[in-house]
């Protein structure tokens, strides 16, 4: 590795770009091409015009990825990224990753057409692989799929009920709109009331690791939170919605 000029020795380990692809396991294409989004903050320019980059390049890039990896555009990616504060640093973006990793949903998988026909246990014609995308099952195709495989059971039985597929469509919007706006309250809540007082105490040890167990032992608490609520407050509208009006 080419030595980094003297005024950055000091600011911890530095890469060049091909060292800060291998550490981070992605290619050099993937890191220039985040960097030219905005993405990465450029690298310190040194001796003979090499890029080098510190550890909070490499801390962000594992940010970047870990929210690839749970289905995240990079259009949200950027949106996400945006949010947050301008001075954290290469420790503060891992632990902000070992956060976010310990809220994903099970990961998205490939699969071919005929595996995905196996497991849905019967032949699936070309408008119910749309009808399983507007659900939210899969993306991708014609041949190779991302399949959701916690939704699948749930979208394969959802095939045969005759609901349009606009409505469907329809739907998906609404929930989506209102999981967001849900999601964004309580990661407010949560960094005003953990992450801010974790920051706030010099990132003491022990605070980062009640933080982390409070965030594990949260997340099946929200989700049984909100499909509670959701069930109940739909309930409630259906049975508003189609009471039989009054003679």
């Amino acid at each position: 590795m080419e030595q980094a000029s003297d005024e950055h020795q000091g600011d911890g380990p530095v890469y060049t770009v091909d060292e800060l692809a291998a550490r981070a396991g992605v290619t050099v294409r993937t890191v220039r091409f985040y960097g030219t989004r905005g993405l990465l903050p450029p690298p310190v320019i040194g001796a003979r015009r090499v890029g080098w980059y510190g550890a909070g390049h490499l801390s962000r890039l594992a940010l970047i990825e870990e929210l690839r990896r749970q289905g995240m555009t990079l259009a949200a990616i950027e949106r996400y990224l945006e949010q947050l504060p301008a001075d954290l640093s290469a420790r503060d973006l891992a632990v902000h990753r070992a956060l976010v990793a310990a809220w994903a949903p099970e990961s998205a998988e490939e699969i071919t057409r005929r595996e995905l026909e196996r497991r849905a246990g019967r032949a699936l014609a070309d408008r119910d692989l749309d009808r399983l995308a507007a659900l939210g099952v899969l993306d991708g195709g014609p041949d190779v799929f991302r399949l959701d495989g916690s939704l699948l059971r749930l979208g394969v039985e959802l095939l045969d009920v005759p609901i349009g597929h606009e409505t469907i469509l329809a739907s998906r919007t609404v929930l989506l709109a209102h999981a967001r706006a849900a999601a964004q309250e309580l990661a407010r809540l949560f960094q005003e009331q953990v992450w801010n007082p974790y920051r706030e105490s010099g990132e003491d040890p022990d605070h980062l690791t009640a933080m982390k167990s409070l965030s594990a032992h949260m997340q099946p608490m929200v989700i049984q939170a909100l499909v509670t609520a959701f069930q109940r407050s739909l309930s409630e509208e259906l049975r508003t919605a189609f009471r039989t009006p009054s003679p």
